[in-house]
């Protein structure tokens, strides 16, 4: 009996599903006709405007996402990694990735910034413990800038009384020569892209307090940070006086070559004034033998006019051997010299 119910229930509630399955599709009908009425509406306004929706927002305010990687290579010194820590605490849109291990597949550097989503990179590579390279590039497309690092002074070593806080955004300042030039105006756009903090960062506070300056002299390029001093420290009441004070690090680098792409491709600028700091060094070391040599030509100049001036032997004369000769066959007791003769009168 209770089967006979079972069945009978389940026939009468079949009909109510389906009505039920019915009126969700016509409602999943009605809005999709809904979505092609507002897509066609959209397509229209487009034609008539000239952009879509999409478009004008992108228009109305375009958001700066730059994010940097910032990595670095086997060998790296103190003073190499205390450099890149104060980078990393002036740029709050740093990403910091562990040691590449090989200094020959630089292709690599794309896919690691990408997998970190990051769309610039700062690569430090360490050569022979004691020269340093910096390649700053744009990911994954390019281009790609590879200079030589001298005179390195962090923060910590130089001491400086300025002071900035952790995290906030700094003006980026550039010489007017970088207009003069095309390399000058494409490292003048990858540096602002890198260097400038987007308002939106994650670790950005709302503040700017510093200065980073960008000075090209001698086809070098000089870097340095400064504050922004708004009040003398002397006279804290007294009037508003803007100065700068140097915070740190201080660098100076010198622009090798450009590449088109992002650590590869053909070669846009090329630098004929730099020399590599191996050269360098194996010149110093040729003007020290050289010293060596022209010492040791003096002296066998020395030798070759004494034998000039040393006259011919005498077939005549006696030899000084024979003299010596001579003298050791004479008994000892002929050259004993004779005493004086005792004096009795006193």
């Amino acid at each position: 009996m209770a089967t006979v119910l079972k069945a009978q229930s389940q026939a009468a509630n079949k009909p109510e599903l389906k009505s039920g399955k019915r009126k969700e599709k016509r409602k999943r009908d009605d809005v999709e006709d809904e979505d092609v009425v507002m897509a066609e509406s959209r397509l229209a306004s487009a034609h008539t405007t000239g952009y879509s929706q999409g478009e004008e927002g992108l228009q109305k305010k375009k958001r700066n996402k730059q994010r940097v990687l910032l990595l670095c290579s086997r060998g790296v010194t103190s003073r190499m990694r205390h450099l890149m820590n104060d980078l990393e605490a002036l740029l709050p849109h740093v990403k910091k990735d562990s040691k590449l291990d090989s200094k020959n597949n630089l292709g690599l550097l794309p896919e690691l910034a990408e997998l970190n989503n990051c769309n610039n990179t700062l690569y430090f590579e360490a050569r022979r413990h004691e020269d340093l390279y910096m390649w700053a590039a744009k990911t994954p497309n390019g281009p790609s800038i590879k200079m030589h690092v001298q005179n390195v002074h962090t923060m910590d070593e130089l001491k400086m009384t300025g002071n900035c806080l952790k995290g906030s955004r700094g003006i980026v300042s550039f010489d007017k020569a970088f207009d003069e030039t095309q390399w000058g105006r494409l490292v003048k756009e990858v540096f602002t892209q890198i260097f400038g903090v987007p308002p939106l960062a994650r670790k950005s506070k709302p503040f700017i307090d510093h200065i980073l300056t960008f000075s090209l002299l001698d086809n070098k390029i000089w870097f340095r940070n400064f504050q922004i001093m708004e009040k003398d420290p002397e006279q804290p009441n007294g009037p508003l006086q803007t100065s700068l004070v140097e915070i740190g690090p201080r660098f100076v680098l010198t622009p090798i070559k450009i590449f088109e792409g992002a650590f590869n491709g053909t070669t846009i600028f090329s630098n004929p004034e730099f020399v590599s700091p191996a050269a360098v060094r194996m010149a110093v070391r040729r003007s020290k033998g050289e010293k060596y040599r022209i010492r040791k030509g003096v002296e066998s100049e020395r030798s070759s006019r004494r034998d000039l001036r040393r006259r011919p032997e005498d077939e005549l004369a006696v030899s000084k051997a024979t003299i010596l000769e001579r003298l050791r066959k004479i008994p000892a007791a002929q050259f004993t010299p004779a005493r004086s003769p005792k004096r009795t009168d006193l």
